[in-house]
């Protein structure tokens, strides 16, 4: 029998190098495309675990605060501290350090947003008119946020300069409106301008110039920072240098330059934390830039001066403010009739509204760089109120039919500003009177009222810069991240257009949609200290979220991932809050639609980053989906592949194997000679395989080693006998006769055709098997091709909407598209053979209808209608297929999904044809007159 089989084989060698290229395409398809999937998954786990290391793995927050939309999305917005002041009490936070396996617990206590001023100074020197007695420079200002889409403009600074001689007020000799100490040692009663220079007229007169900030001070609380004016009065020396007051000391400060200190109010976000515990989780002490870390015995300081009681609590302050803020000035000088010490102060701002002016410069002024310029060198420069600290909650959204979200405007508070607390003694920032999207409430501190008897305040001890807080990689960083700025890009031309191209950035307003993460750090110790006397419920349960790291768990593993699960389930069950597992988190972006807000900010239409959780686990599962999916299928289409060239090689023998079964060969023997000749084939085919498979591998990198390699030998011998199961059953059962039955048998019922087009249908109906089995093969081919889409599809589905699901799934897309081709081809060589088969068969007919007058031209024609009859036939029947299946896998039938089966269809036609070129290309040498005459 071996002999035989080789006989056999060497005996047909163009049909035993046909099988044998079949079997080798194969197995070197299925190894590389199996090599090409588990490259893949590794390349995707390896992404995973680098990409998923996050500064804490369980965030434990108060019951109740996860909202409806986290729970249903697996999504928890940018600045989730936002809206939750503490909930937490302290012997909750011990419950949960003292859960096995947890490696730092590290809490935080959200307060609120003080407000502090920021100096932005500007250089009048070269505004100034030197020639002049008396002279007024106004500083017209225009504030501006939000990439400056929002604006409004400010009540105006005026710097009055004058060439006589001006009287200061001695500071620091104590105070009373009714005696005032100043320079020329004489006192005066001003209880309308208070303790303001005063310009002298005439020897031993003078009169105050009045600043309108003293009378605005009653209601400082009540206004913004643009509604507050000033007059500042400084003295032109004859020696050119300018001359004004120090405050504090008894003498005047000289200058070359003539440089006014306008200020503006901005919100600091005041949080208090363990020092020790932060230090453990993201390294505080190592990102202070100046001055010192905190201690975790840092507490609230109070200093008595007469008559008043001075509370500080000791901050860390951000050296990255993360606020969009701009202020634009213009200058111009007035040139006054008279001095403005003779000019009532209910008088003041008509007159020098009224006089005309000549532009004199302008500057624009970021306030990030004037607070960091004021920070620089100057740990302790820093210091704000705590008499008015006001808490946002949280932002509601409205559902779009897009799956968008729109940011619902919030019901306006007044009086969370309003009062009569002498205490706050700075204006509130200007963007406060905008639409607000948080609603606003305030810490139940207690209140210095009028008597000013208490005043609560912090001061900085040092600088932290937030970015140099322990790193994560960009995929990894969430915004679960505590001090991660928000930021949200246009998500439409109009809107990136409206925002110069750059995101947007917190603006300065408590209430406004974006909110800067915690820029003030206190103690944990100093809290119940701040709270003492007051109304909040934060006395009781001051922490807000509680960050866990997990031991031993350093990026994302299964076992990992088991570990933080269970230790999740303890922390929740020993203390009934809410926990999530951050482990494996990535920012997910979301759509919100931002309103229009009052000061000229259009409508946005953004994308931000919201904290997508679980990613990780989803994104591990889907790959092993994926890769068992692709691998099945590979083998599939190989298997098929295969079987289609046995089965085209047995009809070719078809008259050979009747004369074995003439001369007495069993069904048994002939069966077994069809599976011989195909192992034998299967069988060096996997040899080849071997050395073919790992350079390929290498060429298209793709992780073939030797030891998968030398699997191709068995896979290669296992397809074989399996494709050539059916085909040996086929042949063993050959009857004699069939030695003497025409390869095409004749039509059902005659039928006659006037058009090549009806006779290549006739052509096709005459040989059904024939034509099922060329279009089964191509049929393979666009089924398999949807289903690697569908898979495709399937698994960018389940994985994207994370930035660590896109570039996951884009990883992958190599393999993914490397799969497709794979199976493309190999049913495109299917149909090539079919039909390669098809027109050896119809030798002897072709040379009839030669010789009957028809022309090579229309013989073509003959083919390629056949051919492209066949190419639809299977095209359709494959997209069929493919979108079922689809439609299984996905459990839905995409509009991608369907213009990929249209394409793959249109393509398999348009290889059927081309494959029908080689055998038209025949035609011109078929042996006519010796076909003939066989016949």
């Amino acid at each position: 029998m071996v002999g035989f089989i080789w006989g056999q084989l060497r005996g047909r060698a163009g049909r035993s190098v046909a099988l044998l290229l079949g079997a080798l395409v194969a197995t070197t398809g299925f190894v590389v495309l199996t090599g090409a999937t588990t490259t893949s998954r590794l390349a995707v786990t390896g992404a995973v675990e680098r990409n998923t290391r996050a500064a804490y793995d369980i965030l434990v927050r108060p019951k109740g605060t996860r909202t409806p939309l986290e729970a249903e999305r697996g999504l928890v917005r940018p600045n989730y501290l936002s809206g939750t002041y503490g909930g937490i009490t302290t012997a909750q936070y011990d419950q949960v350090k003292a859960v096995d396996g947890v490696d730092v617990a590290a809490p935080i206590a959200m307060l609120g947003h003080s407000t502090t001023e920021v100096e932005l100074p500007l250089d009048l020197t070269a505004a100034v008119d030197r020639s002049l007695e008396r002279q007024v420079i106004r500083v017209d200002r225009t504030f501006l946020a939000e990439r400056g889409s929002s604006r409004a403009v400010a009540q105006p600074i005026y710097v009055y300069v004058t060439t006589r001689p001006l009287l200061y007020a001695r500071t620091d000799l104590g105070f009373r409106a009714d005696a005032i100490p100043y320079s020329d040692g004489r006192s005066y009663d001003s209880q309308l301008c208070g303790d303001v220079p005063r310009e002298v007229l005439s020897p031993g007169r003078s009169a105050p110039v009045c600043d309108p900030r003293w009378y605005l001070a009653p209601a400082m609380n009540t206004l913004t920072d643009r509604q507050v004016w000033s007059v500042e009065a400084v003295r032109l020396l004859p020696d050119g240098r300018f001359e004004g007051p120090a405050p504090g000391s008894p003498s005047s400060r000289r200058s070359d330059r003539l440089v006014v200190r306008p200020k503006v109010t901005v919100p600091f976000l005041l949080a208090a934390v363990d020092p020790d515990a932060e230090q453990r989780l993201v390294g505080l002490a190592g990102s202070v830039v100046s001055g010192r870390p905190l201690d975790r015995t840092d507490t609230m300081r109070t200093r008595r001066t007469p008559g008043t009681r001075v509370h500080t609590v000791p901050v860390l302050v951000s050296a990255r403010p993360y606020l969009d803020g701009t202020v634009r000035t213009t200058w111009h000088r007035i040139t006054p009739r008279g001095g403005l010490g003779d000019v009532a102060p209910e008088d003041l701002g008509r007159v020098l509204r009224g006089a005309p002016t000549t532009r004199v410069g302008g500057a624009d002024q970021r306030i990030a760089a004037a607070y960091q310029a004021q920070l620089a060198g100057q740990p302790d420069c820093c210091a704000g109120q705590l008499a008015r600290v006001v808490q946002p909650g949280r932002t509601s959204y409205d559902r779009q039919p897009d799956g968008s979200l729109r940011a619902r405007p919030a019901e306006a508070n007044p009086q969370v500003y309003a009062g009569n607390d002498r205490a706050i003694a700075i204006p509130r920032p200007w963007l406060t009177a905008d639409t607000p999207f948080r609603p606003l409430a305030a810490l139940g501190l207690p209140s210095s009222g009028r008597s000013l008897a208490d005043v609560r305040g912090w001061r900085s001890v040092g600088s932290f810069d937030p970015e140099k807080l322990a790193g994560f990689s960009d995929l990894g960083k969430v915004p679960l991240e505590t001090y991660e700025p928000p930021r949200a890009a246009g998500a439409d031309d109009a809107s990136r257009a409206a925002l110069g191209g750059e995101p947007l950035e917190p603006s300065g307003n408590p209430a406004g949609y974006l909110t800067a993460p915690p820029l003030l750090l206190t103690t944990l110790a100093a809290v119940p200290e701040l709270l003492k006397g007051g109304s909040s419920p934060q006395r009781a349960a001051p922490i807000s979220a509680i960050r866990v790291r997990v031991a031993g768990v350093d990026g994302y593993r299964e076992r990992a991932a088991e570990r933080v699960r269970l230790i999740a389930e303890r922390i929740a069950t020993t203390t009934g809050l809410d926990v999530d597992i951050t482990l494996g988190s990535s920012p997910a972006p979301q759509t919100v639609e931002l309103p229009a807000g009052t000061f000229g900010r259009p409508d946005l239409r953004l994308t931000e980053n919201w904290s997508a959780l679980g990613v990780a686990s989803v994104i591990t599962r889907a790959v092993d989906r994926k890769s068992a999916v692709l691998f099945a299928l590979v083998l599939v289409v190989c298997a098929l592949f295969l079987g289609n060239a046995v089965t085209a090689a047995v009809r070719d023998r078809r008259a050979e194997l009747a004369v074995l079964a003439c001369l007495g060969w069993p069904a048994r023997r002939i069966g077994a000679l069809v599976l011989g000749e195909v192992a034998a084939l299967g069988l060096v085919a996997g040899l080849l395989a071997v050395g073919l498979a790992v350079p390929l591998g290498h060429a298209l990198d793709i992780g073939v080693d030797w030891g998968r390699a030398l699997l191709a030998v068995p896979v290669a011998l296992l397809l074989a006998l399996v494709a050539g199961l059916a085909p040996a059953l086929r042949a063993a059962r050959a009857h004699p006769a069939a030695a003497l039955r025409p390869p095409v048998s004749g039509a059902l019922r005659a039928r006659r055709t006037r058009t090549v087009a009806g006779m290549a249908l006739v052509n096709l109906a005459r040989v059904p098997g024939r034509t099922l089995l060329g279009a089964a093969a191509l049929a393979i081919g666009v089924a398999a091709l949807t289903l690697v889409g569908a898979v495709s599809f399937a698994f960018r589905g389940a994985v994207v909407g994370s930035l660590l699901g896109d570039t996951v799934s884009l990883s992958v897309r190599g393999a993914d598209t490397l799969a497709a081709v794979a199976t493309v081809l190999l049913g495109a060589a299917a149909v090539a053979d079919v039909v390669y088969l098809d027109v050896r068969d119809r030798a002897t007919e072709l040379a009839t209808l030669r010789a009957t007058g028809w022309t090579d031209g229309a013989l073509g024609r003959l083919i390629g209608y056949q051919a492209l009859f066949l190419g639809g036939l299977g095209a359709l029947t494959g997209a069929g297929l493919g979108l079922g299946g689809a439609a299984w896998l996905v459990g839905d039938v995409p509009a991608a999904l369907v213009a990929v089966a249209a394409v793959v269809a249109a393509a398999g036609v348009l290889v059927t044809c081309l494959a029908a070129l080689v055998p038209a290309g025949l035609l011109r040498r078929l042996p006519t007159a010796r076909l003939l005459a066989e016949e």
